[in-house]
């Protein structure tokens, strides 16, 4: 199963830490972001990765090249200086990504979860991996039902951690150019075509400085 890491985002919150090194390039405890979930997912069986980036994108390629020095291989799906949102991002490297079940992850995420347990997961069009709502996102994304059937009206929600595997045929009749994930997911949802799991290990959104330091300190104290 091939994987794709979101690496586009311009991280407006993140600045100026972003005005010349892209987000998936701030490092925490001495690497950068991306260079975790590569060596995550590569520990996991997932050694054909590809990246989409736009603002200063070709930083990114110059720091991980052909990803040899991780035991993978690495392609990339460049967007020019604006990128085209998530959804948008996933089509334009379709072509890269074939014909079958694949998994993204969001390049500003950091977590300890198991990519592994996707590997045999049996997918409609999605499958979601989601998480206990943290402080900055209180209100959740979506819930589960009892079939682990993800849905959108819940007493009880959860936020999408940006971990998904998804069949192409979710992408194929949407429009070249920039798109959004969620409203494309939400229909899919009405349609009982998306499962979905609940995460319990570590995971933080790394969307502020702040957040950034946090998790260098996590990390720092994980490898001490």
């Amino acid at each position: 199963m091939k994987a794709m890491i979101l690496a586009a985002g311009r991280g407006e919150r993140m600045r100026p830490l972003t005005d010349n090194t892209p987000k998936p390039l701030l490092q925490a405890a001495g690497k950068p972001l991306i260079e975790y979930t590569i060596r995550q997912l590569v520990k996991a069986g997932y050694d054909e990765i590809i990246i989409n980036h736009a603002h200063l994108g070709l930083q990114i390629e110059t720091q991980l090249g052909d990803g040899k020095q991780f035991d993978a291989t690495i392609s990339y799906s460049p967007e020019g200086e604006q990128a085209l949102e998530t959804a948008g991002g996933i089509i334009n490297a379709l072509n890269l990504l074939g014909d079958e079940v694949f998994l993204v992850v969001n390049g500003d995420i950091a977590t300890d979860f198991s990519f592994a347990e996707l590997k045999n997961q049996t997918v409609d069009l999605a499958h979601l991996v989601l998480v206990d709502n943290p402080e900055h996102h209180p209100e959740g994304d979506f819930g589960l039902d009892n079939k682990s059937l993800v849905i959108s009206n819940s007493n009880e929600k959860f936020t999408f951690s940006g971990i998904g595997l998804y069949r192409p045929e979710l992408f194929r009749n949407i429009a070249a150019g920039p798109s959004k994930l969620g409203p494309l997911l939400r229909l899919a949802i009405a349609d009982n075509r998306v499962s979905g799991q609940k995460a319990n290990g570590f995971w933080m959104d790394i969307g502020t400085p702040e957040r950034l330091q946090e998790l260098d300190f996590y990390y720092s104290q994980r490898n001490s």
